[in-house]
């Protein structure tokens, strides 16, 4: 059961009115109930269920015997904390990474459950997360069925709460919650599965083209894969906004991105915040590191020491990410340790060019400047994607290597597009839905700088994590959600831009009768 199918819309339908009839405390029984049944019908086989609840099990154990930090006996909660975390890893690499077992299917989700899961133990043991004494709550938490399939990955410590606490009927956020699911919708049935069809045209019969197509081949699956995953955290987003929930953002607007360092805050968050927080700190705060560190510095000076004891563990971090994507070697390179490279060679080759650039009278600041650094960091991360994509590191190098030995710019104005898989109709219609995201984007990221507008956007804008304007309104203005945008309209415009979407997901989007969507590419992982 796909949460862009017909049945999940109906169990979804189902579930919602529920939620607000029963009484608020008993909610998030509603929520368990739905949160398992959902488990059960959508990942396959039924048994599967079993290791979740097993995980869920041994963290509620082990984290019952860490007991409270005041109380418990250091030996005891260390042990516990060990023992969870190997189970819950081990588990994790045995299924997803060795194949243990030969024919054992993966259980939906297991890197978000787990992630979940081990974060949680980490913040009990330090003392930074209050013990969940409820098993069928923790299972919740754990399990939530909206974010089981492709995260985001919540923290107990920070989100948790809302799970339990009891929601009354909003209209304002069932209704944008709605709204969000439909802007997702139109993200995966719009546009990614049309650019699903060029990249895999590319990708699939890769030893046909050279030069400009392998770059456009990169391209699609770039925007197949940000469609797809944005538009599937855009579909959870709204469900759990209806039911009152606020989840962490997973996406703000990655390709705006100037650098590397800054794409990965802004794609996939919440897999860098639990890295960062679980492996990154952890690793710099160990003895191991604390030595390396003193000994670099004594070595090599207080700069270059420093540098190099966080570019090591900034290569375990990168390699826990791409290991986390797959245990293929192309997802440890293209998600991974490339991403790895671009940062160190950022940062050791920047005060070269604070030197050179000035030196030539080249402004390393303005909207030149940022406009080349957007673009540099979009084509480095398609080198990225390509790895991701292709079936083999292998496969990944002999395709970059036809794209960067022919220069043949001039298919992009022959028409061949139309050779890619889509006739002109369903390429016109992936176009204006590109330009459509596009212009959205741009207006996500544009300050509106009218007090009376800072004033329309209300906890809204504050909510969403905008920039609020000074006193005289003259400031940068505000950040605001084109959901906000929309919203300061008349209720008859506002509705008609919302139904508007809805009919032409409903009239252009790829479903239906001998038509089988491709599932979530996140889902997998």
């Amino acid at each position: 059961m796909e949460i862009t199918s017909f049945y999940f819309l109906c169990f979804y339908a189902l579930i919602l009115p529920v939620y607000y009839i029963v009484p608020r405390k008993a909610q998030w029984v509603i929520l368990l109930a739905s949160s398992f049944a959902f488990y059960v019908f959508a990942g396959g086989n039924k048994w599967l269920i079993l290791w979740p609840v097993s995980a869920i099990a041994v963290t509620y154990i082990c984290t019952r015997c860490m007991g409270e930090t005041s109380s418990a006996r250091p030996g005891i909660r260390r042990t516990s904390m060990i023992f969870c975390v190997a189970i819950l890893i081990g588990s994790l690499a045995a299924l997803k990474y060795m194949k243990f077992g030969g024919g054992v299917a993966i259980p939906l989700g297991i890197s978000y459950y787990t992630f979940i899961l081990t974060g949680y133990a980490f913040d009990v043991y330090n003392g930074i997360a209050p013990l969940e004494k409820n098993p069928a709550k923790l299972a919740l938490y754990g399990l939530f069925f909206p974010t089981v399939v492709s995260g985001p990955i919540v923290i107990y410590r920070n989100d948790g709460a809302q799970y339990f606490a009891g929601h009354s009927f909003d209209y304002n956020k069932v209704t944008k919650g709605l709204q969000r699911m439909v802007w997702g919708f139109f993200k995966k049935l719009v546009i990614s599965e049309r650019a699903a069809v060029m990249a895999n045209t590319i990708f699939d019969n890769y030893t046909q083209y050279r030069g400009t197509w392998i770059w456009i081949g990169a391209v699609m699956f770039t925007i197949q894969l940000y469609t797809d995953f944005s538009g599937c955290m855009d579909i959870v987003m709204g469900v759990a906004e209806t039911f009152g929930f606020k989840l962490p953002e997973n996406f703000r607007q990655p390709f705006f991105s100037k650098s590397i360092s800054e794409y990965w805050r802004r794609w996939h968050i919440t897999l860098g915040v639990w890295m960062k927080d679980y492996v990154f700190y952890p690793l710099l705060r160990s003895g191991l590191f604390m030595n390396m560190s003193r000994n670099m510095k004594k070595k090599l000076g207080k700069k270059a020491g420093k540098q190099i004891t966080t570019f090591t563990a900034m290569f375990i971090l990168w390699g826990a990410i791409g290991l986390w994507h797959g245990g293929d070697i192309k997802y440890v390179i293209g998600s991974g340790l490339l991403h790895w490279f671009y940062i160190v060679i950022g940062e050791v080759t920047l005060p070269f060019w604070k030197r050179l650039l000035p030196a030539m009278h080249i402004k390393m600041e303005g909207r030149g400047a940022d406009l080349f650094r957007i673009i540099r960091t979009f084509f480095l991360v398609n080198i990225g994607n390509t790895f991701f994509r292709a079936s083999s590191a292998g496969d990944a190098v002999h395709m970059l290597g036809r794209a960067f030995t022919t220069f043949n710019p001039q298919v992009m104005f022959s028409g061949a597009f139309l050779s890619l898989g889509l006739d002109w109709t369903e390429f016109t219609i992936f176009v204006v839905s590109v330009v459509i995201l596009f212009v959205v984007s741009v207006l996500e990221v544009t300050p509106v700088k009218s007090r009376i507008a800072a004033a329309a956007a209300g906890e809204a804008v504050t909510a969403c994590g905008g920039k609020s304007v000074s006193a005289d309104g003259s400031s940068g203005g505000t950040i605001m959600t084109v959901r906000d945008r929309i919203a300061r309209h008349r209720i008859v415009t506002r509705w008609l831009i919302w139904f508007a979407l809805l009919f032409f997901v409903i009239i252009f989007g790829e479903y239906g009768p001998g038509y089988d969507s491709s599932a979530f590419i996140y889902a997998g992982f």
